[in-house]
């Protein structure tokens, strides 16, 4: 598609900036495996996540005035269109307002890799992408939004303990509850290594990042 391979040009630079500042130890040119489409939803009530390391970063950054922030718990995830460019597959994760009433989405979502439903967090939650500007997102019922998830080769990081995955844990920007997407990939075991960056959420299922 050429939207896609747009979103995968602009974020490349992104990327390489990334490895730049030490985040990750190498960046290679070979595309990571593909994520599968999503199959599974399941949505985390916000008491047991209340110690997260990304729900703790996202909650810091407010929203501007307007109607209140969207809840997971009222909230569709699934996996979207993704692209490969320069190491890393692009990957549109697209949020749904099931509830019965108006939200708003402000800012970078909280985004990482665990063993399953409730399970452990693999390696560090996304580092957040500068390119996209943040911009609030109103979602009537029924309404999507999406955010960008850059997800590096894993292969091309000399210091990456290579593992499956099959699992996102998603926290909506300001939200302690969470979302969990099925998505099987590969990650780094790494309890200090981020192989991911997230972009903010703009609205539709396919927005210009």
């Amino acid at each position: 598609m050429t939207h896609s391979l747009t979103l995968a040009a602009r974020f490349g630079a992104a990327a390489a900036l990334t490895c730049a500042c030490g985040l990750l130890t190498a960046c290679g040119s070979t595309p990571a495996p593909g994520a599968a489409p999503t199959r599974t939803v399941t949505v985390q009530g916000s008491t047991s996540d209340t110690t997260s390391p990304e729900a703790v970063a996202v909650s810091s950054s407010a929203a501007p005035a307007g109607p209140s922030g969207c809840l997971a718990s009222g909230m569709h995830a699934k996996v979207g269109v993704s692209q490969g460019a320069a190491g890393t597959i692009y990957q549109v994760i697209v949020l749904t307002n099931t509830s019965n009433t108006t939200c708003t989405l402000y800012g970078y979502p909280g985004v990482s890799f665990v063993t399953g439903v409730g399970g452990a967090q693999v390696g560090l939650p996304a580092t957040k992408n500068p390119v996209v500007a943040k911009t609030l997102v109103t979602l009537a019922s029924g309404a999507e939004a999406a955010f960008l998830l850059g997800v590096h080769d894993v292969g091309a990081i000399p210091s990456c303990k290579v593992t499956s995955v099959d699992w996102l844990r998603i926290y909506p920007p300001g939200d302690f509850g969470s979302i969990t997407v099925q998505d099987k990939t590969q990650s780094c075991a790494n309890a200090n290594l981020s192989i991911m960056t997230v972009s903010p959420v703009r609205a539709g299922s396919n927005p210009s990042f």
